[in-house]
């Protein structure tokens, strides 16, 4: 989307290329000479950091609205779980009974993106973390259905790539956790956890955290497997302990399959 507020002035396009061409000499090889917004270096010094957490929160931002992508549904859970056709290779027993989870994960996406297409694409957009397991799942199921879905991916210490059934247009890279946490949510209509490690259990209680303290609105909040969860987590313990609310319990729910998920979703009444 093309803005034409300042087009009066030389766009930044046309000052980098011009840059580009300018004579090799001691004076234009030198570092200070570069352009500032686009020498990598600069960027990524120390003090630059408010600069980069800004670039990280406006850029998914502004492609996003281009989009027009108002809502989405945000699916969290582990990159581990393997497909049911592939769990032989699963590192644990419990990795592959909770396989099955896999599935669940593409069908509940393939039910959202049909719903979203009936929006046009403007509503509830899958949103993933974009890696494999679950994350791969899910963007499957938008895929199956012929619609898009989001993947915010982050740059780890070992090799990571997107999973091949993100939408391109729609893949995101980030380095800070806390900006992709922030965008997992800015437009979220529903959460669903699936199984997980510590990546999924920090998303579900910062997500959580938000609603209960009403710095979020409520909506469906579903925990896919409450045998995994309850095995994992003991709830009402902390409500006993009086660390939570009584409650706080009700803010959110256990389900098991794709078609109860869906369900609770359509039913939803912003109001609740």
């Amino acid at each position: 989307m093309k803005d034409d507020r300042n087009s009066q002035f030389r766009d930044a396009h046309s000052d980098r290329s011009t840059a580009e061409q300018v004579p090799d000499t001691p004076q234009t090889r030198a570092p200070a000479y570069r352009l500032a917004f686009t020498d990598t270096d600069f960027m990524c010094r120390e003090e630059l950091r408010p600069v980069r957490l800004q670039l990280e929160l406006l850029k998914p931002e502004m492609i996003l609205n281009e989009r027009n992508i108002q809502s989405t549904v945000v699916l969290f859970g582990g990159a581990r779980i393997p497909e049911p056709a592939k769990k032989d290779g699963a590192r644990t027993e419990t990795l592959a009974d909770l396989s099955k989870y896999y599935d669940e994960a593409r069908e509940f996406s393939r039910l959202m993106t049909e719903k979203s297409l009936a929006s046009y694409g403007h509503h509830f957009v899958v949103a993933t973390g974009g890696g494999p397991g679950v994350m791969e799942a899910g963007n499957r199921g938008a895929d199956d259905a012929g619609g898009s879905s989001i993947g915010l991916n982050i740059v780890l210490p070992h090799e990571q790539a997107p999973n091949e059934y993100v939408t391109p247009g729609l893949c995101f890279n980030f380095h800070y956790f806390a900006i992709r946490k922030m965008h997992f949510l800015m437009r979220a209509r529903a959460i669903c956890v699936f199984p997980g490690g510590f990546g999924t259990l920090d998303e579900t209680f910062e997500a959580l955290t938000l609603i209960q303290t009403d710095r979020m609105k409520r909506m469906p909040f579903l925990l896919f497997g409450e045998k995994f969860w309850r095995s994992i987590i003991n709830w009402e313990a902390l409500a006993d302990a009086g660390t939570i609310s009584p409650e706080d319990l009700e803010l959110f729910q256990f389900v098991e399959t794709a078609q109860q998920a869906a369900a609770i979703i359509d039913n939803w009444h912003d109001d609740c």
